[in-house]
Formats: structure tokens, C-alpha cells, sequence
């Protein structure tokens, strides 16, 4: 056999292998796409397409099928790809969701076109239309639900900026499309949020505006302020102003809590809604009424301190009062109006509030050190507060005068916090009355009591009731016969969001916050606010320069004889001159500033360029190249033996 017959043959065998692995290339793949379908492999530092043990619970308790509608304008959003992409990983997460559901949720992708049925659809569904253009052109990128009783729930439109709770929004959509029951509060009060009759006038007294929101979401049971227990089915304790609680109420409550119920809690050094009843006879008794509220055994044993003898006065949040039509408004230290970041932007509870308005309100610490429990912070004032004493606003016609002897101290306090973790009891000598005289052999037989909580307890606390009360948030007004009300703060979104979120099941309070998708360089940013800060300092004492030299200018020109004359003196024009000169000087200091700026990271983005386009090619060129030699030199070998 000749060397040519010999070079055709390895030619045609080389083609052969070539032809048989491009087969069997294309055969794993289809068989792999079939076996591996339900397989997951998340390779994210964060874990961004994983489900959390939350979620997870939640789609194994799914008892009935539900059907979710993923709309999304496909041929719309084609000039978006930064939309394009976010609804790619919107629908791909929902595809997780289905994934683990075990066939529990049906998923229907739909792209509702113009002028379509499915575009009738969306809307009958509630999604929202966000229009792209002055041309009125539109994209729906939301989500729909229905279960078998025909209950609707629906995410209008997955907005971008909040894709960190992509996961717990969801898992409450289909968690509220299971257990499509409305959830009960038990309120009990210290003030007179919930309606009631005056039998003086012989009309209906209307409840606090934040009591008709609630009820717009959830059933509400006023259970008064004196209860010996929590009917099992509350599912929620909203606790207002608990003042001066019997032992027998309090007890009621650790019961509840322990045993695995939720609740929101009020408590206030000096609720200004708390209004003493007028004694005609004796006008001075109302003065003197405390106005505190407190529950101190219990939150306690929750791990939580609070001193009711004290307020937090913020002069940086504090906010600008009327207190007479005949004076400018006036800052009031005990009024801080939280916004931005005083309002904790990773908690569901507060993520996207504007702002909320609090009144006299104390303040929360931590008083367990414990890692199991969990005391994060909702409301937090700036480092320009400090705790004012409660007595103080007894007899205060005048806010001003908080600010005499206010001093900072540089620490922020916290006004509402989200607990959770293990519990004790508050009454480890058992019920209230257990040991009282002997009675009926069933009355004091041994009562059974949770000593300790049956899981992590789960409560909100707030220093602060005030911020319930209409002139904290809303406004009011009669219409025809009705009561409108406008909203110019958010502290009822606040109180809603509390109660959706302890309302859910303890496998959706666990579901986590998302890491954000975005992976920013930080060594770029670094760069940034190391030479802006380096601009800024340099700017600054240029900009000072150039402001002694326009002074001395003026100087000048005053200590002239002739100071109307337009024409310059040779000291002038001497004096004008380097001012121009130094200007030119500073502006090119300015420029070399930034450029060095712009250097630096210019640099470092060709390192990065390199690295991610050039080098893997070079890389692979080569261990191709070594390849080949070896192949070459073997040839070789061969063609020798």
C-alpha cells in the first residue's frame, strides 16, 4: 500500500470519526433533554434559580390544581432587551415554581398581542399595561392565577426594581390561591380605632380609617380589652395601646403567641390619641392621666426592651407642624416623618413604603443576646435623635422648646422591629389566679400551659400607636353622604404589609429576599468614589482659590479713587491677569483630575477585556497548536516504522 493510498485512507477515517461524533453529539443531547428534563443544577453564588425551604413547603401543601397565566409582549418589547432578559429569568423562575409543584401547577404562557382576545384577557385578569411611547404601543409583562373555586389573584406587572421578593411574591400568590379563606385579627385596643355607637347623640361613631383598609383584606374581630383566651380561630393579634391589661388578657396573649399565633403589637410612651374623658367638675383631672402603654413581662420574654419613661426626638426627620395660623410652621423633634433608607428597603414589611409618619414614639432594643433570635429593624431614626424624657410633652403648649438642651448622641433607634425566634413564657408560675383560694376540685386542678414557645414566635412591634391615627396619614373628608380619604403618608400600607406577611403560613414568613441579578463591578465602582471623592477635594480648594481671587478683585476696585471709571488701573489689569492665568491653571488641574479618573479605570477595563475576550482564545490556540504538533510528530513516527 503506497503512502498516498495510506494519507487517503486516514482522510476518509479522520471525515468518518468526524461524521459519527457530530452523531452521537447531537444524540446525547436529545437523550439528555428527555432524561435530565426535571434536573437542576444552580451554580449562582447566591443561589438565584434555587427555591428556599419556604417555597418549597408551601407547593407541597398545594391540595388542588392551580393554573397561572404568564403574559408577556413578546413582539412589543423586541426594542427592550434589558426587559427581555428580566421577563426571560421572570419566566424561567415561575418554570422552577411548576417544576417542584409535582404537577399541582399548571403554567400557560400567553403573548397578548394588540387588539386579541388574550389581550382581553389580561385585562379582565387586572394586569397592567405600561406603555413604551408616545405612539401608545404597550407591554404586559404580569401574572394571573385562578384555582378550582374560580378565585382570581394576579401580579399586575413584575416591576424590575423589585426582583429581589420575585420569590416571595410569588409563593403568596399561589400560597393565597390554596388557602383562599380570608384570615381573621383579633383586635384588642386601648384606643377607639374600630366603630362604636354614642348613645349621647344617638349616632354611629366611624372607626379609624386604618381599621376600613384592613377589613378591605381581612376579617376583624374586636375581641375587647378583656379576654381569657384567643379563639382558635384568630389567626392574627393586633394589640393597640395595651393599657393597664389584666393579667388574665396578658396571659391570653402569651398563650396565643407561644403557641404559634402572630402579632402586631402597639405600645407608646404618650399616645396623643389617647384622649382622657372631660370631667365637667373637675377640668384638671384629664391633665394628669397618663397616656403610656406598655407590656413589659411579655415583650420581655419575646426579647425586646422598650422603656416607656422615654421618647425619641430626630432633628434631622422631624417634621415641620402647624401649631397656630398665625405662625410659621414649627420643626417638631417627637414627629420624625421616616423615609429612604430609615426604612429597612430589605424587609418585605417596608421595601417599597414612601414614607410614615410616627408621633412621640419610643423606642426598641434588643435585649436578648441570643443568635437565635431574630430583631430586625423596620423603622430606625437617624444619628442626629436622642432620647427625650416622656414628661416633658405632659404640658408642652410650644414643640420648639424640645430643642433646648437637645443634645444628638450619634446612635440610631430603632421604632419598629420584626421578632422571631424561641420563647418562654411570661407567667413561669403558671396562670393568673391559678393559686388563689381552694375552690371546685376542676378550677384548681392543674392548668396546662405552654412554658415555651411550640416553634419561633412571630410578632412586630411597634413603639409607637399614633401612627394608626388618621391625622398621622390620611385625610378625611365628607362626600355626598361618604367618607373619602386620601392618604399623604404610608403608615397604612405599613400596617397592612404586617399584618399579609405575619398573616401567611410559617413556611411563607420563611420564604428569603432574593440577591439582586445584577453583579456590578466593584472594583470599577471603587475607582469611582475613590477619584470623586479625590475630585471633589481637589474642586473644592480650586473653587476656594478662585473665590479669594474674585475678592481680591473686588478689593481692589473699591480702593480706587476712581472706583466708577470702566478702565483698569495697571495694578488691575496685573491682578487680572493672573487671575486669569490661575483660572486656566485650576480648570487644567480639574481636567488632569478626572482623566486620571477615567485612566485608572480605562486600565482596568482592558485588563478585563483581555482577560474575558483574548485570553481564553490564546488559550485554546494553544493547546490546539500543541495538539496538532503531537498528532504531527506521531504521523511522522508512523510513517518511519
Amino acid at each position: 500500500m503506497t503512502e498516498k493510498t495510506l494519507a487517503q485512507k486516514r482522510k476518509l477515517m479522520s471525515l468518518s470519526g468526524l461524521g459519527i461524533m457530530a452523531v452521537l453529539f447531537v444524540a446525547v443531547i436529545i437523550l439528555s433533554n428527555n432524561l435530565f428534563r426535571s434536573a437542576r443544577l444552580d451554580l449562582t453564588e447566591s443561589g438565584l434559580y434555587s427555591l428556599s425551604d419556604g417555597t418549597k413547603a408551601v407547593l407541597e401543601k398545594i391540595d388542588e390544581p392551580i393554573n397561572l397565566y404568564f403574559f408577556f409582549s413578546q413582539e412589543a418589547s423586541r426594542e427592550n432587551p434589558f426587559l427581555r432578559d428580566y421577563a426571560t429569568r421572570v419566566r424561567e423562575f415561575i418554570e422552577e415554581f411548576v417544576a417542584q409543584s409535582d404537577g399541582k401547577l399548571q403554567l400557560t404562557v400567553v403573548d397578548p398581542v394588540p387588539f386579541s382576545e388574550e389581550e382581553d384577557r389580561a385585562a379582565e385578569f387586572g394586569l397592567q399595561a405600561v406603555p413604551i411611547n408616545v405612539q401608545g404601543d404597550s407591554i404586559y409583562l404580569g401574572l394571573a392565577g385562578t384555582n378550582s373555586v374560580d378565585d382570581v389573584m394576579a401580579m399586575p406587572f413584575f416591576q424590575p426594581d423589585k426582583e429581589t421578593f420575585l420569590e416571595y411574591d410569588l409563593a403568596r400568590l399561589v400560597f393565597s390561591l390554596a388557602h383562599p379563606k380570608k384570615p381573621i385579627i383579633g383586635v384588642i385596643s386601648g384606643l377607639p380605632i374600630m366603630s362604636s355607637f354614642d348613645p349621647m347623640t344617638g349616632r354611629p361613631i366611624p372607626g379609624w380609617t386604618i381599621i376600613e383598609q384592613i377589613q378591605q383584606l381581612f376579617d376583624v374581630s374586636n375581641l375587647g380589652i378583656a379576654i381569657d383566651s384567643v379563639d382558635d380561630d384568630v389567626d392574627l393579634l393586633m394589640v393597640v395601646h395595651p393599657k393597664n391589661l389584666s393579667d388574665t388578657t396578658r396571659f391570653a396573649i402569651d398563650q396565643f403567641v407561644l403557641g404559634g399565633g402572630r402579632a402586631l403589637v402597639f405600645v407608646d410612651p404618650f399616645s396623643e390619641a389617647d384622649q382622657p374623658r372631660q370631667d365637667p367638675s373637675n377640668p384638671m383631672a384629664a391633665v394628669g392621666t397618663p397616656r403610656d402603654s406598655d407590656l413589659p413581662d411579655l415583650l420581655q420574654a419575646w426579647g425586646v426592651g422598650y422603656d416607656k419613661q422615654f421618647i425619641v426626638g430626630d432633628a434631622e426627620l422631624a417634621l415641620s407642624i402647624n401649631v397656630s395660623p398665625n405662625q410659621p410652621p414649627i420643626r417638631h423633634l417627637a414627629i420624625p416623618s421616616f423615609t429612604g433608607d430609615y426604612m429597612n428597603r430589605d424587609e418585605i414589611i417596608s421595601a417599597d413604603l414612601e414614607r410614615v409618619i410616627v408621633g412621640t414614639a419610643g423606642f426598641l432594643t434588643k435585649s436578648r443576646e441570643d443568635d437565635t433570635l431574630q430583631f430586625v429593624p423596620l423603622l430606625t431614626s437617624s444619628i442626629q435623635s436622642a432620647p427625650i424624657n416622656a414628661d416633658r410633652f405632659m404640658f408642652m403648649p410650644d414643640p420648639s422648646v424640645l430643642f433646648d438642651g437637645f443634645v444628638p448622641t450619634g446612635e440610631q433607634y430603632v421604632v419598629a422591629a420584626r421578632v422571631r425566634g424561641p420563647a418562654t413564657t411570661a407567667f413561669p408560675d403558671g396562670p393568673p389566679g391559678q393559686n388563689d383560694e381552694e375552690g371546685d376540685e376542676e378550677d384548681q386542678r392543674e392548668s396546662e400551659y405552654l412554658t415555651e414557645s411550640v416553634g419561633d414566635i412571630n410578632v412586630v412591634v411597634f413603639a409607637d400607636a399614633d401612627l394608626l391615627a388618621d391625622r398621622f396619614w390620611v385625610q378625611t373628608q365628607n362626600f355626598l353622604g361618604r367618607r373619602l380619604s386620601t392618604a399623604f403618608a404610608s403608615n397604612g400600607d405599613l400596617v397592612v404589609n404586617s399584618l399579609d406577611v405575619m398573616a401567611g403560613s410559617e413556611d411563607l414568613i420563611g420564604v428569603r429576599s432574593r440577591a439582586s441579578y445584577s453583579r456590578p463591578f466593584l472594583r470599577v465602582e471603587e475607582l469611582q468614589r475613590t477619584a470623586d471623592a479625590q475630585f471633589r477635594t481637589t474642586e473644592q480648594g480650586l473653587q476656594q482659590e478662585l473665590r479669594e481671587m474674585e475678592r481680591r478683585l473686588t478689593e481692589l476696585q473699591a480702593q480706587r479713587e476712581d472706583a466708577g471709571s470702566l478702565v483698569l488701573t495697571e495694578e488691575q489689569r496685573v491682578e487680572l491677569q493672573r487671575f486669569q492665568d490661575e483660572r486656566i491653571r485650576i480648570r487644567k488641574e480639574l481636567r488632569l483630575v478626572r482623566h486620571d479618573l477615567n485612566q485608572d479605570i480605562d486600565r482596568l477595563g482592558t485588563r478585563l477585556k483581555f482577560v474575558n475576550i483574548a485570553l481564553v482564545p490564546i488559550l485554546l490556540s494553544v493547546l490546539a497548536l500543541a495538539a496538532l504538533f503531537i498528532r504531527v510528530r506521531r504521523n511522522r513516527e508512523g510513517l518511519a516504522t
